[in-house]
């Protein structure tokens, strides 16, 4: 659906057009059910954290709060794309509207840049438990890490807000077809009428600034807590402290990976199958592996959610 802009003489984009992964319907129905067992298990899992560090009073410590909201953004950035996406399949309608993409396109920037935020304070929250285990307690009070949460979600608020506005910037006048199953901002730029690469480089250094912090220091934490590590004189001891940092060591490294493969890989590298695989890969794949990495090398996490059954009978009761 085009629009007329008397100003410019030009139609403007008032709908875009979403691209599934197939229009056989074989294989929008292989799509459709593919993606909606990806989901199940994303919101299974995540949800499991969440309940099982609810109900277990012994979790209620700054890591597991932190984890509490990692999983919430994780819930929240996988339903933002892929039941869409479901939807578009059983439909066979790709139509999203303007201000749908719009919005598509902030959210996938809050929650991606919560993610990432909620990672590095995680960082710093083992950090402090493994360099400086006695002064744990009063360095991660309650309200420094309440203050730490909300100061990663306003950012990632803050962040998807200026992102959005330098994207829709941009004229919209000619084709009309993401080349994605969501919005997403390299796609966007590639079928704007309008000369995007000031909006590149801005975006380009907004993000590798973000980026490079959060990296550098995650980095160096684990420089830290490495070093740390390796001087505990007992191999439990050593043990104990590895099982708590492989798994957000692992997670970031997933969300990463997949991450700068998706928005910096050659453009040489670059097709439209290889760029739905690689959006699935950062907006699909870290939901669904985050509550399995930490369930798998966390033992609280196992137990607690063992105990989840007992729970729901004594509340019952």
């Amino acid at each position: 659906m085009f629009q007329r802009n008397k100003m410019a003489n030009q139609s403007t984009v008032m709908e875009f057009l979403l691209m599934g992964f197939s229009d056989v319907p074989e294989g929008q129905i292989l799509h459709f059910g593919i993606f909606l067992s990806i989901y199940v298990i994303a919101l299974s899992g995540n949800i499991l954290i969440i309940v099982a560090v609810s109900l277990n009073h012994q979790l209620h410590t700054p890591m597991y709060f932190f984890l509490v909201n990692l999983s919430l953004s994780d819930i929240c950035f996988i339903s933002i794309t892929v039941p869409k996406s479901m939807a578009t399949s059983l439909t066979s309608s790709k139509l999203i509207s303007f201000y749908g993409c719009v919005t598509q396109i902030f959210l996938v920037v809050t929650f991606v840049s919560a993610e990432l935020a909620l990672l590095t304070v995680m960082a710093y929250d083992r950090y402090v438990a493994i360099c400086h285990p006695l002064q744990y307690t009063l360095i991660m009070n309650w309200d420094a890490c309440a203050q730490m949460a909300a100061a990663s979600w306003v950012s990632s608020v803050m962040h998807g807000v200026i992102e959005t506005g330098i994207t829709f910037q941009l004229n919209f006048c000619g084709s009309n077809i993401i080349q994605q199953f969501f919005c997403d901002i390299p796609q966007l730029q590639k079928i704007s009428c309008s000369d995007t690469k000031a909006n590149q480089v801005l975006i380009f250094v907004l993000g590798l600034f973000i980026d490079s912090f959060c990296f550098v220091f995650i980095f160096v934490s684990y420089g830290y807590i490495f070093s740390a590590v390796l001087k505990i004189p007992s191999v439990q001891g050593r043990y104990k402290a590895f099982s708590t940092c492989t798994p957000h060591l692992m997670v970031f490294s997933l969300f990463i990976l997949t991450g700068v493969f998706s928005y910096m890989r050659p453009k040489e590298l670059s097709s439209p199958t290889v760029d739905l695989l690689s959006a699935v890969l950062y907006a699909v794949l870290p939901p669904v592996l985050n509550p399995i990495i930490y369930s798998l090398r966390n033992k609280e996490i196992q137990e607690a959610v063992l105990r989840i059954p007992k729970h729901v009978k004594k509340f019952i009761a």
